[in-house]
């Protein structure tokens, strides 16, 4: 993996995706003492950062592979991601999705033309469905966040982000699967000089703060957490990646997502999903360590369903 083949991955899935705005605030950056901007990927195709690595993943694959169609499992961001990639493609689409997954992120899915199938709202119940679905259809699988295709396709948010603020102290990011960072730390590593990448995760979900320290995937027995992209752990793709480029994790209480959530739809005047108001959440929490700093968040995605706020 160089940085060649990250420029190759942006230029294949130009033509599929938004370059999505930055966005600041003043009186954001006046409540932390830094200098903050915001990758608006809740401007993004479906509403998400995850159609980037969808599409270069469905764009990696053979025609004969397309014909046969592709299956995923997702609670909601990567199930309309990869459904909407593949309207474009002309590929058929299986979707399993838990029984709990927000209804707006469902509504999405079918709005796209995917097939869900439901399942138990556990890993292990999705992983199992959409394993009987590739052996039955014959489709490719595609992971949500521990695919070397979607890690390549989700770097492209921070490459651009970097191209046009070159000079970033730090970038953050939420950490659930650990797709999002993996690819940000790849981008950060191949396109900047010295910028480093923190990830921002919940207490009760701390499965990658906890990995980090043990050298050793971890995984979450609660998930009692607002954050509902954020339910789910990193796989073995991602996490070698993680190690050695992300300095470290962050974790924040459900009270500071919400908080933090709220600041942004009050003073930004736009929509995001509680999964993603968690990094900014960490550097509320932690505003000395990034005082006077260039921040860049990536703000992950808006699918939020507006009839059940947290606030």
């Amino acid at each position: 993996m160089d940085k060649e083949t990250l420029i190759e991955v942006h230029n294949r899935i130009k033509p599929f995706i938004h370059k999505t705005p930055v966005l600041s605030s003043g009186l954001i950056n006046e409540m932390v003492s830094a200098d903050i901007v915001f990758k608006c990927e809740n401007f993004q195709k479906m509403g998400a950062f995850k159609m980037r690595g969808a599409a270069n993943a469905i764009l990696s694959l053979s025609e004969e592979e397309r014909e046969r169609g592709v299956v995923t499992h997702s609670s909601g961001n990567f199930a309309q991601a990869v459904s909407l990639a593949a309207q474009k493609l002309n590929v058929k689409a299986y979707i399993v999705m838990p029984e709990n997954a927000p209804q707006v992120k469902k509504n999405g899915v079918r709005t796209y033309h995917g097939e869900i199938i439901e399942c138990e709202s556990t890993p292990e119940a999705r992983e199992t469905t959409a394993k009987k679905i590739k052996e039955l259809k014959g489709a490719s699988f595609l992971h949500p966040s521990n695919q070397d295709e979607v890690i390549y396709g989700n770097s492209t948010a921070a490459i651009e982000l970097l191209e046009e603020f070159p000079n970033l102290d730090v970038i953050l990011t939420p950490i659930g699967g650990g797709g999002l960072i993996a690819g940000t730390a790849l981008a950060a590593h191949y396109f900047s000089k010295n910028c480093r990448v923190i990830g921002g995760e919940p207490m009760e979900a701390d499965d990658a703060y906890r990995s980090l320290i043990s050298g050793k995937i971890e995984t979450n027995n609660s998930f009692h957490t607002v954050a509902d992209g954020l339910r789910t752990h990193l796989g073995d793709r991602n996490f070698p990646i993680i190690q050695k480029y992300v300095e470290k994790i962050i974790r924040v209480e459900e009270s500071e997502i919400v908080d933090a959530m709220r600041i942004i739809w009050e003073r930004m005047k736009i929509i995001i999903e509680p999964s993603c108001a968690v990094p900014f959440a960490a550097v509320l929490k932690n505003k000395e360590e990034f005082k006077n700093k260039k921040v860049g968040i990536i703000l992950s995605g808006g699918n939020v369903d507006v009839k059940n706020l947290p606030f």
